[in-house]
C-alpha cells in the first residue's frame, strides 16, 4: 500500500500529491491519502476504447474465462497481501474472508460459466430459430453480442475487493473494458487489489481502470454502448438514475442499494425448536459480520408477538458474548465501522429510530472494545430496539442504520408479517424461518413481490445454508422498489446483462452462418467420411450424415422391456393401447434413441471420445411397430475449451443436431447430443 494512493488510468499509475486523508478503523491513524491530480477521463475512456476493447475483443469467451480462472489463481496466492491491508477497514478474518476470498471465488465462478455455457467466437446464439414462413425458407432467432462500450462500476466502501470483481467478472467476459471507482473510505484496499492485477500481467491492456477520488465528467462522456453500474445507497443511486446524459443517450444503469431486509420468524415455530435459535443466530450474525455493514443485512427481525420477549432475551445474550476489538486479536468476533464518517452516520440514524422504538441492547450493556488505541477507532456497540407498534410506526421502515443494528418487531399473524416485510417498499433479501412447508408455500409467492432473494431456513437446510446475507455467483443479487431495481450476478444472467441482444431474420441457411451453429432448414454438406471420423479442426459446422433405414417391430418392444423394466401399458397391453390417444402399441421413446444412436454411431476408435449429455430432447411423434425410421445428425454447434487430456491431447465440444423421421417423412424425435472430440495429435 503507498503513502499517496493512485488511479491506474492508460496504462500507468498516477497520483503523487496528497489529498484526502483516510484513517485506520481501528485506532484512527492515518492509513493512506487519496491524491489530489485531476483524472483525465478523455483519456481514460479513449483508453478504454482504443487499447481496451480491440484487445478483449481479439480474445472469445473461452479465452477470457481462462483469463478469469488464472486471475482467481493468482490473487488466491497472494490473498495474504490484501487480509493485511483489510483489518484496516475494521474487517475481522472471517469479515475480508467474505470479501477477499469470496472475490475471488466469484472470479472462479464466473470462469467455469464462460467455460461451460458460452461458446468458442463473440456471439451467442440465443435460439432456437422458428421459422416465419411456411415454406421453411424464412426464420428468425436472437443473437447476444459484446456492446462495443466500456462499464463503468461504481462501488460501495464495504467490500472493497469483492465489490470490485463480482461486477467486473461478468463484464470482462461479455468483452466490456471496465473503469472501476471505489469508495473513497476504504479505497486503499481496493487499490492494493489492483496493483496485484496489473503485477500479474494475467488481464489485457486496458481491460481494468482503477479511479482513486471522484468521477469528474466521467458519467458526462459516456456513449450509448456504455454500461454503468452502481453499488451504494438508496439516495445516491436516484441521484445517478436521472444524470441527464445517462438519460439523454439511454445508458443502461444498474443499482444495487441498502435495503432495509428482513428475516420472519414463522409462527409454527416456538422457543424449544431448533429453528428458534436458527433464527436468533442468523440476526445476530447479521448484525455482527462486517459491524453490519452490509447492504444484505438484516434490518427488521419480525416476529409472533407471544415469542418476542424470548427472541430479545435470546438475541441479548448472544449479543453481549460478542467480543468487539481489534480484528488482530484472536478473541475478536467483530471489528468497527469502515470509518469515522460512518460511525457518525450510524449514530444519527440510531437517534432517529428510537424517536419510535426502544433499546434492546446496545452501548449501555457494558460496550468495551478490546486492544490498543480503540479508543480512536469507528466502533459501535450492537444495537437491538424494539418498535411495538411497526404498523403504525413508519421510521424502522423507512430509516437504516448501517452498521450493526437491527429492529425487532412483533405481529400477529403471517399475512401481518408478510405486511410488515413489504413496508420495506423493496429489498434485497428476506429470510423465513419455518418448519412448515406450506407455510412456506403461502409466504414465498406473496414476498417474493417485494425481494431479490428468499432465504428458507429449516434444520435440514441449516447444516450447508450460506446465509441471508451472502449473495452467491450462482443466483440474482438486487431487488425492487428501494433497493435498486436491478440485478447483479445469477450466473449467465450476469454475462448477458453486458450483452446486446439483437433479432436477426433470413433463411435458415444464412442464419446458420451468421451464429456458427446449425439451424433446421439450412444447407447441410453430405460427406463420404463420417462425421465421426473428423478430428474437431476438421469438422465443419454443417457436416451431416443421413443414416440408413430401421423397421420397429415387436420383438424389439418386447427385448427393450426386458432389458429396461419399463413393461409401461402403452407398450405391452394391445386393449390398453387401442383405447389410447394414440389407438395403438408404440415403442418406448427411450428405444427410439437407442435406434437412432445405432444407426448413426461410428463404433470404431477415432475422434469422437465420449457422449456427455442430451440437450432440448422432445417425443415429437409416436413410433408403432411396423414403422421405419431413420436419422440425420448434423454438426451443430464446436466449442474449443482450450482442454487438453492427461496426455497432452488437446480436446473440443462438439454439439450434435440429431432428426428422427419416419417412412412417412414426419418427425418423430429431437434432440442434442453433446461430446467430447479429439483435436488432431500434431495440434494438441
Amino acid at each position: 500500500m503507498t503513502t499517496t494512493l493512485q488511479s491506474y488510468i492508460a496504462g500507468r499509475w498516477i497520483g503523487q500529491e496528497r489529498a484526502q486523508q483516510l484513517r485506520s478503523a481501528i485506532n484512527g491513524q492515518a492509513v493512506a491519502s487519496t491524491h489530489a491530480e485531476a483524472i483525465d477521463f478523455a483519456e481514460a475512456l479513449n483508453h478504454a476504447r482504443r487499447v481496451g476493447l480491440p484487445a478483449l475483443m481479439a480474445l472469445d469467451f473461452q479465452q477470457r474465462s481462462e483469463r478469469l480462472k488464472a486471475l482467481a489463481k493468482f490473487l488466491a496466492v497472494n490473498k495474504e497481501t490484501l487480509y493485511a491491508i483489510s483489518a484496516h477497514t475494521g474487517a475481522t478474518r472471517t469479515d475480508s474472508w467474505i470479501d477477499i476470498e469470496g472475490g475471488a471465488g466469484t472470479l472462479s465462478a464466473y470462469a467455469g460459466i464462460g467455460t461451460n455455457e458460452l461458446p468458442s467466437g463473440n456471439l451467442v446464439h440465443e435460439g432456437p430459430a422458428f421459422p416465419l414462413g411456411k415454406k421453411g425458407g424464412f426464420a428468425g432467432t436472437h443473437i447476444l453480442v459484446p456492446r462495443g462500450g466500456v462499464a463503468v462500476h461504481i462501488n460501495a466502501f464495504n467490500f472493497p475487493v469483492w465489490g470490485l470483481l463480482e461486477k467486473f467478472a461478468p463484464s470482462f467476459l461479455a468483452g466490456m473494458p471496465c473503469i472501476g471507482k471505489p469508495a473513497t473510505a476504504t479505497s486503499y484496499l481496493t487499490e492494493a487489489l489492483v496493483r496485484l492485477i496489473v503485477q500479474s500481467g494475467i488481464l489485457p491492456e486496458g481491460s481494468l481502470q482503477l479511479v482513486i477520488g471522484g468521477t469528474g465528467d466521467l458519467l458526462d462522456r459516456l456513449e450509448g454502448a456504455d454500461v454503468v453500474t452502481f453499488t451504494g445507497s438508496a439516495d445516491t443511486a436516484a441521484r445517478l438514475r436521472v444524470h441527464p446524459n445517462l438519460v439523454r443517450q439511454s445508458i443502461p444503469f444498474n443499482a444495487e442499494a441498502d435495503s432495509l431486509n428482513c428475516a420472519i420468524l414463522a409462527p409454527d415455530v416456538t422457543p424449544d425448536d431448533e429453528e428458534f435459535d436458527l433464527f436468533v443466530k442468523e440476526v445476530a450474525r447479521e448484525m455482527t459480520i462486517k459491524a453490519g455493514q452490509k447492504c444484505t443485512a438484516i434490518r427488521r427481525a419480525i416476529v409472533p408477538r407471544q415469542h418476542l420477549d424470548a427472541v430479545a432475551e435470546r438475541l441479548r445474550a448472544r449479543l453481549a458474548k460478542t467480543v468487539i476489538g481489534d480484528p488482530s486479536r484472536e478473541e475478536v468476533r467483530m471489528g468497527a465501522l469502515a470509518s469515522h464518517a460512518q460511525q457518525a452516520d450510524v449514530a444519527e440514524r440510531v437517534a432517529t429510530l428510537l424517536q419510535e422504538a426502544e433499546l434492546v441492547h446496545g452501548e449501555r450493556d457494558g460496550f468495551s472494545p478490546v486492544g490498543d488505541g480503540v479508543a480512536e477507532g469507528a466502533f459501535f456497540a450492537p444495537t437491538l430496539l424494539l418498535s411495538r407498534k411497526p404498523l403504525e410506526h413508519d421510521a424502522a421502515h423507512d430509516v437504516e442504520a448501517f452498521g450493526p443494528v437491527s429492529t425487532l418487531m412483533p405481529y400477529d399473524g403471517i399475512d401481518e408479517a408478510l405486511a410488515l416485510a413489504a413496508r420495506g417498499r423493496g429489498s434485497l433479501v428476506g429470510t423465513l424461518v419455518t418448519r412448515d412447508p406450506a407455510i412456506a408455500a403461502r409466504a414465498i409467492p406473496v414476498a417474493a413481490a417485494w425481494h431479490g432473494r428468499l432465504l428458507v431456513l429449516d434444520r435440514e437446510a441449516a447444516a450447508e445454508s450460506t446465509g441471508h446475507g451472502s449473495p452467491l455467483p450462482q443466483l440474482k443479487h438486487g431487488g425492487p422498489g428501494r433497493a435498486g431495481g436491478g440485478e447483479e450476478l445469477g450466473g449467465l444472467r450476469a454475462v448477458k446483462h453486458y450483452l446486446q441482444r439483437a433479432a436477426v431474420q433470413g433463411s435458415p441457411t444464412m442464419l446458420a452462418a451468421i451464429t456458427g451453429e446449425h439451424v433446421r432448414g439450412a444447407a447441410v454438406r453430405e460427406s463420404e467420411v463420417h462425421p465421426f471420423r473428423r478430428y474437431f479442426e476438421d469438422l465443419r459446422i454443417g457436416d451431416s450424415l443421413l443414416t440408413h433405414r430401421r423397421t420397429v417391430g415387436e420383438a424389439d418392444i418386447v427385448a427393450f422391456g426386458g432389458i429396461s423394466g419399463d413393461y409401461f401399458y402403452m407398450h405391452f397391453d394391445e386393449v390398453a393401447a387401442k383405447e389410447s390417444p394414440f389407438g395403438k402399441r408404440i415403442a418406448h421413446g427411450y428405444f427410439v434413441l437407442s435406434a437412432a444412436a445405432g444407426l448413426f454411431v461410428s463404433p470404431a476408435p477415432g475422434p469422437v471420445l465420449a457422449n456427455y449429455g442430451l440437450d432440448t430432447l422432445r417425443f415429437v411423434k409416436p413410433v408403432g411397430i411396423g414403422d421405419t425410421i431413420r436419422a440425420r445428425l448434423t454438426c451443430k454447434r464446436k466449442t474449443d475449451r482450450n482442454k487438453k487430456d492427461a496426455s497432452g491431447h488437446g480436446q473440443g465440444v462438439v454439439a450434435w443436431d440429431v432428426e428422427v423421421t419416419n417412412q412417412d417423412g414426419e418427425l418423430v424425435a429431437s434432440y442434442d447430443i453433446l461430446t467430447l472430440v479429439s483435436k488432431k495429435p500434431h495440434a494438441a
